[in-house]
């Protein structure tokens, strides 16, 4: 039985790796906060449904030490490297531990899986936001980074510690370099669980608004489940490689609420109030990836059509909201 470290089990994507690498017979542990294990129905609510199934580790991505024991306890033969403030916004709020917890704790994993489980393979999760102001369109491997945050610079410098690893030390290190990703797991702080979850509480009368800033941002949007499916196959692979994870098509944010509101006979036009403070200093205005390498080398597909992601996501929230109505 092949033992896996999440770190980042607790969040959308970590949630359905862990679900992927269970089916797959795996023994699967993951890092959380210790503040997690002890707080479980609110911090732990994507993984409570198969949570005994798992092995939990108290851990903090800003402390070596304690990332250093969960390796030495497990000696894992893979590691999906999944945790990071990630949500781009609050990055511009507090640029100071988006850098220190993304960069440092990404240093802190690769230093202890080199001294702990040197022949453990390595996923790192990075982000289309490394492009930024993009230079081409459709971005792939070869595509230069221009990071336009700090969620994106910190996502560089990740990029950047796993190739060196892999090219000085000879870890099977693997970047995966995933475009927007998105589910009913997805937390309600990023744009569209916001659109979702606010336009099934406006079909119930729960809300009269909702609140937005650039709708005519273009996206790459996929669903997380897809996505994590291509993480494990890199790790399968021989030879580690970066690879660029998306659909191919692009749809712009004002798209994504058509979708949702029109799926609850909505009219979002009534509804949606752009605010400025939504706004982001330094925007990314496009972003659409080309995957041919991941289609060629690891003989991923993307399956899941766009309107069948948004409408999967209105309607969990639309049911959610109504179980909590009733209860």
């Amino acid at each position: 039985m092949k033992r896996a470290l999440i770190t980042g089990i607790t969040g959308q994507d970590g949630s359905y790796l862990a679900e992927l690498l269970l089916e797959k017979g795996y023994e699967v542990h993951g890092i959380v906060r210790r503040v997690a294990i002890e707080d479980p129905e609110h911090r732990l609510w994507r993984i409570l449904h198969f949570k005994d199934r798992l092995h939990l580790h108290a851990a903090s991505l800003e402390s070596l030490p304690s990332i250093y024991r969960v390796f030495q306890a497990v000696k894992p033969e893979e590691c999906y490297h999944l945790a990071a403030q990630s949500f781009v916004a609050y990055s511009f709020e507090d640029e100071f531990s988006t850098l220190n917890t993304n960069i440092n704790g990404t240093h802190y994993v690769l230093a202890a899986l080199r001294d702990c489980a040197p022949d453990c393979r390595f996923y790192f999760a990075a982000s289309s936001e490394m492009f930024g102001k993009v230079a081409q369109v459709p971005q792939n491997e070869a595509t230069p980074f221009h990071p336009r945050s700090a969620y994106g610079i910190s996502k560089v410098a990740g990029f950047d510690l796993t190739r060196n690893y892999r090219e000085a030390y000879g870890i099977k290190a693997s970047s995966g370099i995933l475009y927007n990703h998105e589910s009913p797991r997805r937390g309600f702080e990023f744009v569209t669980r916001k659109i979702t979850s606010h336009a099934a509480k406006i079909k119930l009368g729960l809300a009269k608004e909702v609140r937005l800033g650039n709708l005519d941002a273009r996206r790459d949007w996929g669903h997380a489940r897809e996505y994590v499916r291509a993480m494990w196959i890199m790790l399968q692979q021989d030879q580690p490689d970066d690879y660029v994870i998306a659909t191919g098509e692009q749809h712009s944010v004002r798209e994504f609420v058509e979708l949702a509101f029109v799926r609850l006979g909505l009219d979002y036009r009534k509804h949606v109030v752009v605010d400025p403070q939504f706004l982001r200093p330094a925007d990314v205005e496009t972003l659409l990836g080309d995957a041919a390498l991941a289609r060629k080398k690891l003989g991923w597909t993307y399956t899941v059509p766009f309107k069948d992601l948004v409408h999967e996501m209105v309607d969990e929230d639309l049911a959610r909201l109504k179980g909590s109505a009733s209860s």
